[in-house]
């Protein structure tokens, strides 16, 4: 039996039903733009979070291009970011005109380092854009009181941290930021802690579309209604363009199936806190790996752990052999991708962790006997 890196299909078996019902009705309204399901999910998906306004657009890179443009981030800005996430971070803040600074990230938690970012700002650093990777919330407390002590914006990466709750308590973050923006912020969901967020539901994301779909979410009015704008070719009113914008409308088909699929996002969620507890047990006895820690609020888009002494690659081709999917989230840091090569120096712990990392198989509904199947492949390839 071959294991997937994620199966989609025991999910959608279970909302089959609901899934057909919703893209029907849609298909017998005819309204595939912009349709009342737009509305509704939006709606339904603000007071799920907990934030005033949630904007539905193409992509979840389409969120961060928008979000980064409704806080006027723009041409010789600076914007702080990790080097150890998918190119569509970076590639926001270049398309949008403004120059990613790189910073090093924490070895244990994959984001952003919080100390470095200090090391980084001048008098162009205008936000910073923290990323939630693998589902596990940045250390917010110290992002957000740098960003209050030093004038910036925070537009937060949520493409792989759908209902993820920060809740302060790792081990790296030690309390170290005040008492009063630890409180403030304190089980928010992630994406409502700074000035925006952007989510993406690409179908693997914990809450997929059948395709392409974003979304930018923040309690900001003037934020929202620039994001609102921007999604429509920069006009409020139809034929009447302020701005130069986009073409990117979150899908009313897209919008139906996520409204079937919000309802089981906590479910799910925790469906993946279980099998990571359940692979934390039992790889708990094999030398030469690090799992990861299991903190609240982590939502385990993905399970990656650490393989050490360089075996990564040795261990990816044994599960493989063995029928086991696995996954490099991200074997190139951006900032040494080809397309900004020789323009940052290499930060050593994303470096590092692009030798090392690796991705089991996760998703809501992995059984245990499955998960034994992948430890004992593990095991035998160490």
């Amino acid at each position: 039996m071959k294991i997937p890196v994620l199966d989609l299909k025991p999910q959608y078996e279970q909302i089959k039903a609901e899934v057909q019902a919703a893209i029907n009705t849609v298909l017998e309204s005819s309204r595939f733009i912009m349709g009342p399901e737009v509305k509704q999910f939006e709606q339904e998906v603000a007071a799920y979070l907990g934030v005033k306004h949630a904007i539905g657009v193409n992509s979840g890179t389409d969120a961060l291009v928008i979000g980064l443009r409704a806080l006027r981030i723009g041409e010789g800005d600076e914007v702080i970011t990790t080097p150890f996430s998918f190119f569509a971070t970076a590639e926001s803040i270049s398309n949008v005109g403004a120059k990613p600074v790189f910073v090093d990230v924490d070895v244990k938690t994959f984001n952003l380092d919080p100390k470095a970012i200090l090391e980084k700002i001048t008098p162009r650093t205008k936000a910073i854009l923290p990323v939630h990777l693998y589902g596990n919330p940045a250390l917010m407390g110290q992002i957000m009181e740098i960003a209050q002590n030093n004038g910036l914006k925070v537009i937060e990466d949520c493409a792989q941290s759908f209902g993820a709750r920060y809740f302060g308590n790792c081990s790296t973050c030690q309390g170290s930021c005040s008492e009063a923006v630890r409180a403030e912020i304190q089980g928010k969901f992630t994406g409502t802690i700074g000035d925006a967020g952007a989510f993406s539901f690409f179908p693997s994301k914990n809450l997929g579309a059948y395709g392409d779909g974003g979304l930018v979410v923040t309690n900001d009015d003037a934020v929202a209604e620039m994001a609102r704008m921007l999604r429509v070719h920069g006009a409020k009113k139809k034929y009447h363009n302020e701005v130069f914008g986009y073409n990117s409308r979150l899908d009313t088909l897209q919008a139906a199936i996520l409204l079937v699929k919000l309802r089981y996002i906590d479910q799910w969620n925790q469906g993946r806190r279980r099998a990571a507890k359940t692979y934390n047990e039992l790889l708990a006895d094999v030398e030469g790996i690090i799992t990861p820690e299991l903190t609240d609020g982590h939502v385990f888009h993905q399970y990656t752990i650490r393989v050490l002494d360089g075996k990564r690659d040795k261990v990816k081709a044994y599960l493989g052999e063995q029928g086991i999917g696995s996954m490099v989230y991200y074997p190139v840091p951006q900032d040494q991708l080809p397309v900004y090569r020789g323009a940052y120096p290499k930060l050593p712990v994303s470096d590092m962790l692009g030798t090392e990392v690796l991705s089991l198989p996760i998703w809501p509904e992995i059984n245990i006997s499955t998960i034994e199947k992948v430890y004992g492949s593990l095991r035998n390839s160490i």
